[in-house]
């Protein structure tokens, strides 16, 4: 039988818990030391006092003894509860000392028990002992204790409330940091931590400020950097605008010829690419605003399929509402599209289902590294043919209308892209596809031959 490995919550890993843990360790640790150290001096100090008062009084049972004068109320020849290893070294011929019960009173009855302290040395062969009440000594050792454990639990738990204290605001400046860190990663450039510490670099600065110093400077040249890059992008693409634009006004005057058409589509690839570009360094500078209106998403992506000119398969499993920018919606599912049909195979499916649509070709599939880091501009698997700037593009507009695009391995092959968009749960008005920003109409939004399942061509 497989045995199961217990794994510890995960709260466990926090520095806070491990601080306190050994916080916990280190003050039980030097309570017990403390404690074993004083209790062992005082004890010794007080079972001391208590033999040489032990002692003190066997020496006067002595004298009284080799007097023939009667013993004094607790001292005896041989007495019953005399402890026997005493009983040994006094007949040994030394004298010694031991704590033990206290000795029955004659008849066995009445008294109170509890410890004492005996004495014993040799008088003619037996053992002449006393005792003396050792219940007082032991009551200061117990008490003694009991303030031990006691200023024990104190002194911890005030060092642990101490310490986490100072723990927790360390804790807190780590937990700010990474939290600024993630905003960084999500795109937000102008997060900082900015520490106080940090703010005066000649005041000595803990490890905490370093690391927020060096994570804010850190996000200040990425972002002066990518700022740079946006510039560069925009400047290029607004500077090939002028003469994209000639260029297209010459290659129209051009006669017709096999020629003139090519040079015709290449200036249209080029053109498409700049506005590409310039849609790319609007996304990147998030300068984007939505238009959202609440529109039917069925009839919007047959319109886009319809509007692609490639055979695709629309299949509407389910309708719903989405309050949304149609015109940034349409690029998405546009884009989606052409790239399946462009590195993709046929069948081109698009699936709505609620507020999903799925687009799913019956090629070789998303490569490995745009399925693990998304969509990245330019980049080719290798001899392969690049993903330009289309995927990019479709992942910057979901983001901008609030949807969630995803690329996955399709069952059974193929590439697969999933856009989810937040359903609108206003009331009904009525006002299918409607757009109050006077983008489109009703008549424009809603197909007189309802939904379409099955092929959509180009008209």
């Amino acid at each position: 039988m497989r045995r199961r490995r217990l794994r510890a919550p995960s709260w466990t890993a926090s520095l806070t818990w491990k601080s306190a843990v050994f916080l916990t360790a280190m003050c039980c640790t030097l309570a017990a030391l403390l404690g074993f150290l004083v209790h062992t001096a005082v004890a010794r100090q007080v079972v001391e006092q208590a033999r040489e008062k032990t002692l003190d009084k066997l020496a006067a049972v002595t004298e009284a003894y080799e007097a023939g004068e009667p013993l004094p109320p607790g001292s005896d020849i041989d007495p019953p509860g005399l402890p026997g290893s005493l009983r040994t070294v006094a007949a040994g011929g030394e004298r010694g000392t031991v704590v033990a019960e206290r000795p029955r009173p004659p008849g066995g009855r009445g008294g109170e028990r509890g410890p004492a302290m005996w004495a014993a040395g040799p008088a003619d062969g037996r053992a002449l002992a006393t005792w003396t009440d050792y219940r007082h000594s032991a009551r200061t050792i117990a008490g003694l204790d009991r303030a031990i454990i006691g200023s024990s639990l104190l002194a911890i738990a005030a060092t642990l409330l101490v310490g986490l204290f100072a723990v927790g605001r360390v804790t807190r400046r780590l937990h700010q940091s990474a939290r600024v860190a993630r905003r960084i990663g999500a795109g937000d450039l102008d997060a900082r931590v900015a520490d106080p510490r940090t703010a005066r670099p000649a005041r000595a600065q803990d490890e905490v400020a370093i690391v927020a110093g060096a994570l804010d400077a850190m996000a200040s040249a990425l972002q002066r950097k990518l700022q740079a890059e946006q510039r560069f992008t925009a400047d290029v693409a607004h500077e090939l605008r002028t003469p994209l634009t000639g260029l297209t006004a010459a290659a129209e005057l051009l006669p017709p010829s096999r020629p003139a058409e090519l040079v015709r589509d290449r200036v249209q690839a080029l053109r498409a690419l700049t506005e590409d570009l310039l849609e790319i360094s609007r996304l990147d500078a998030r300068t984007e605003r939505v238009d959202l209106a609440v529109h039917d998403l069925a009839p919007v992506a047959e319109r886009v399929v319809r509007a692609s000119g490639a055979r695709t398969e629309v299949r509407v499993r389910g309708g719903a509402r989405v309050e949304t920018d149609r015109r940034r919606l349409e690029r998405v599912i546009g884009n989606l599209v052409a790239n399946a049909h462009r590195h993709g195979a046929p069948p081109v499916v698009v699936d709505v289902d609620g507020p999903v649509v799925s687009v799913r070709d019956h090629g070789p599939g998303f490569p490995a590294y745009l399925l693990q880091d998304g969509p990245q501009r330019f980049r080719t698997d290798g001899a392969g043919k690049g993903h330009g700037l289309g995927l990019t593009i479709a992942l910057g507009q979901a983001e901008v209308i609030g949807a969630r695009l995803e690329f996955a391995a399709a069952p059974g092959g193929g590439a697969l892209a999933r856009l989810t968009l937040p359903e609108y749960e206003g009331p009904d008005d009525g006002a299918s596809g409607g757009n109050p920003g006077g983008q489109g109409g009703p008549e424009e939004e809603n197909d007189p031959d309802g939904p379409t399942r099955g092929t959509s061509d180009a008209p």
